[in-house]
């Protein structure tokens, strides 16, 4: 498994650190700053208390916990959410809940993952044509359903 170093400045003493709950995990757990309440069909943004500091070439995506999902029907709205190595400000996850029911979000509580990837940037070259391929223009379930 490859390691990076994550540089993280807690905001404010509650706040959690970031953490593998098993040693072999990818997702990186994110704890709630605050408690606050998901009415059904809204979504809120949530303080984790957190800045982190990336390396060079990597970022973090924000992804939804697969238990809030089933469970409560809770999950990340903009999935997976970036943070871009630049960044320094506060971690905050948009949670939104598609259940019935309101959620209660307790301070804490782990609320998304947070995993580390590589980033390949892209050199863009316009051009009059592109290669033909035996897909072409097949998408939006050309394939079937």
């Amino acid at each position: 498994m490859n390691t990076v170093k994550i540089k993280v400045l807690k905001l404010v003493e509650s706040a959690k650190l970031p953490r593998y709950e098993h040693e072999d995990d990818s997702g990186l757990d994110l704890f709630a700053l605050e408690e606050q309440e998901v009415l059904s069909g809204e979504a809120k943004l949530i303080k984790t208390g957190i800045s982190i500091e990336l390396p060079e070439g990597t970022e973090a995506q924000i992804r939804p916990r697969s238990g809030l999902a089933l469970k409560h029907s809770i999950t990340v709205l903009n999935t997976p959410g970036t943070v871009d190595a630049g960044y320094r400000g506060e971690i905050k996850v948009i949670l939104i809940n598609h259940g019935k029911q309101p959620f209660k979000v307790l301070k804490s509580m782990k609320i998304a993952q947070m995993v580390i990837a590589p980033v390949i940037s892209a050199e863009i070259e316009e051009v009059n044509s592109l290669s033909k391929t035996i897909r072409g223009e097949g998408g939006f379930g050309s394939t079937g359903l």
